[in-house]
């Protein structure tokens, strides 16, 4: 298995890392194949600066050719510069499985208080994970380790694409029913008062559907409406 990180790859007026994630994904096809891309949140405080949240991505994928880290970075390299404006500070990490428990606790931390390019170059140099920064401050190598430990967790974030033979399940909106949901790459749905799994009724998913990533599962949590034109609404849970 083949993990991507990306962070600090946007400024306010451009897309996002998240829609970067997809795009990369698009871009290495038949390369790599692209399984899920997720979105995980950091440390939010004044001393660190972000576009909006401070977020990152990771991309899950298996290799579809005979690719080394070096040859992947060098066509992800050029993706990224050309699709990062001025004012943002990207950076890239991609690692091999298995991930070490070190790198699974730096993203942990990353959630909870200030980390430095140093200790990111440094762990990485010492788990021999590729790690690079691609301009400006290059500040992104931090949230770019960081993704690639949380989404080891196998129970952190949101996932914003889902895939399989090309099709990007998630690139729905408006109301469909639990099978239609099961279907499009959503391992189950949980009412998020009571945890208990949802197998029947209609979901407003929103602008688009955005599950979460639990115990290595895609789990779309829901709240109960009552009047409305769904039985249930999807809940946007960081």
């Amino acid at each position: 298995m083949i993990y991507i990180g990306i962070d600090d790859t946007d400024t306010l007026d451009t897309p996002g890392t998240n829609q970067l994630a997809r795009h990369l994904v698009r871009e290495l096809t038949g390369l790599v194949r692209g399984r899920v891309v997720t979105r995980h949140q950091l440390l939010e405080d004044p001393r660190i600066p972000c576009t909006r949240k401070n977020g990152c991505a990771a991309i899950e994928c298996e290799s579809a050719s005979d690719l080394t880290i070096d040859a992947l970075a060098a066509r992800i390299r050029p993706v990224m510069l050309a699709w990062c404006p001025p004012g943002s500070d990207p950076g890239l990490c991609i690692a091999t499985s298995p991930i070490s428990e070190a790198v699974v606790e730096f993203g942990r931390q990353c959630q909870r208080r200030l980390l430095s390019q140093v200790e990111a170059r440094e762990l990485a140099a010492d788990q021999g994970i590729y790690l690079a920064g691609l301009g400006g401050t290059q500040d992104g190598v931090i949230g770019a380790l960081a993704a690639v430990g949380l989404i080891n967790t196998r129970n952190d974030g949101r996932v914003v694409y889902s895939s399989s033979a090309g099709i990007d399940h998630f690139d729905i909106t408006g109301v469909h029913g639990v099978a239609a949901i099961l279907g499009n790459g959503v391992d189950e749905v949980r009412c998020y008062a009571t945890s208990q799994r949802v197998t029947a009724g209609t979901i407003d998913v929103g602008k688009r559907l955005r599950p979460n990533y639990r115990d290595g599962r895609v789990v779309l949590f829901v709240s109960l409406l009552i009047g409305e034109t769904s039985d249930w609404r999807a809940e946007r849970i960081v």
